[in-house]
């Protein structure tokens, strides 16, 4: 009996490679349709005011965004300087709304929908009228939880 065995040739198949395309093209294509894409496209210039007490919205798919400012360059032959509402993908008025927090509401399971917080991104520009007339008619909604949008302060 000896202590040390030979190894005999034993050759194992070589992997066939042939599939690997196939693999990466269904991965390739089963993010692109699970990828969500940004679902809004930012008609307004809105500077957010500067603050030092921020805290993190945990649960952005709770959030909906209630932008106001006043349009870009490329909006204002149409709609002008003044400040206005911009819900989803489209420009509104404060009449838009309810419909706005109706179709939300029910794009959320039940059980949440108390968690449901309002982001009011508004330019720091923009007088406080405009952004009263959204207060009060989330207020009219019953939609009580409200954010604003700021960046961080860097000079303190």
């Amino acid at each position: 009996m000896s202590r040390f065995k030979k190894k005999r040739s034993s050759s194992q198949p070589a992997i066939s490679t042939a599939s690997l395309p196939d693999i990466i093209f269904m991965l390739l294509f089963f993010f692109m349709v699970v990828t969500k894409m940004r679902d809004a496209e930012l008609k307004l210039k809105i500077v957010t005011p500067e603050a030092t007490e921020l805290t993190k919205l945990e649960r952005k798919s709770l959030v909906n965004h209630i932008l106001i400012g006043r349009p870009i360059e490329k909006f204002q032959k149409v709609y002008g300087t003044s400040p206005r509402i911009q819900l989803d993908d489209k420009f509104a008025t404060v009449d838009d709304i309810p419909l706005f927090l109706t179709n939300f509401r029910e794009s959320i399971p039940e059980n949440q929908r108390k968690l449901i917080t309002t982001s009011l991104e508004v330019d720091k520009t923009v007088t406080m009228g405009i952004v009263q007339d959204v207060k009060t008619e989330l207020r009219k909604q019953a939609q009580l939880k409200i954010s604003y949008s700021a960046k961080q302060r860097t000079d303190w």
